[in-house]
């Protein structure tokens, strides 16, 4: 079944520019570099680059990056923007690099489009190198529950339901649509946690800037997170109960 990803490249590459959405612009940039910068991280990898602009971005820090992507349209896209960056076609759920070859690897916005977070999330751990760390950006689980409905009283509010559902829905923006997955916060914590990582940040960042009517919707709901886990030792950790 498509995931909408090869209809909707051009309409992506339109809406990204070089400066990204507005909630890549004014929430999730700045907190995401804060987590890399000066850190003397060596090797990076995308995973789900897209077009690459975050890749261009940790290039601009002198980190070599990989940038991963299953659509060949995006892809194309972000070898003509850096003709010297390294970008491969793959999935997620079958990174083609050898255990602990990244000391970074990045998850910016993309669980939400994996299908198989339960076989992606092990992947990225075991390409990760001990003392690495794996940065994650993404919906919160509360935003990917719900959405925006108007009320009766003219006021519009968000409506969340079927929390608990792990489940794909129809995402449709500015030419966009494609299929997001929710899925509760647990499952997610629970996948990493499994992997042996170690939570060492945590945030729900607010908008820096921007228009100040979109400030303010997102400013009403948790509507991203940034985690960074830490890879203790280069041995994946199954944790079992009792």
């Amino acid at each position: 079944m498509s995931d909408g990803w090869d209809d909707s490249a051009a309409a992506w590459i339109a809406d990204m520019g070089e400066d990204g959405d507005f909630g890549r612009a004014h929430v999730l940039d700045a907190p995401m570099l804060a987590r890399i910068r000066g850190r003397g991280f060596r090797r990076a990898l995308d995973v789900g680059c897209g077009e690459g602009r975050f890749c261009r971005r940790l290039r601009d820090l002198g980190i070599a990056i990989v940038g991963i992507d299953p659509t060949d349209a995006l892809l194309r896209q972000a070898r003509i923007r850096d003709p010297e960056g390294v970008y491969l076609p793959g999935r997620a759920e079958a990174l083609p690099f050898a255990d602990g070859a990244f000391d970074l690897v990045v998850s910016y916005l993309t669980l939400i489009d994996i299908p198989d977070i339960r076989t992606a999330i092990p992947e990225m751990a075991r390409v990760l190198a001990p003392g690495g760390s794996l940065l994650v950006a993404n919906l919160t689980s509360f935003a990917s529950a719900g959405g925006w409905s108007g009320e009766a009283d003219g006021v519009r509010r968000f409506s969340l339901d079927r929390y608990l559902d792990e489940r794909a829905d129809w995402a449709e923006w500015r030419g966009i649509r494609v299929r997001n997955w929710h899925r509760p916060l647990s499952l997610t914590m629970g996948l990493l946690l499994d992997q042996g990582l170690v939570l060492r940040h945590f945030d729900e960042p607010v908008p820096q800037g921007g228009d100040p009517a979109t400030v303010a919707r997102y400013r009403r709901v948790p509507w991203f997170m940034v985690m960074e886990w830490e890879k203790l030792d280069g041995r994946a950790v199954v944790l079992k109960e009792d």
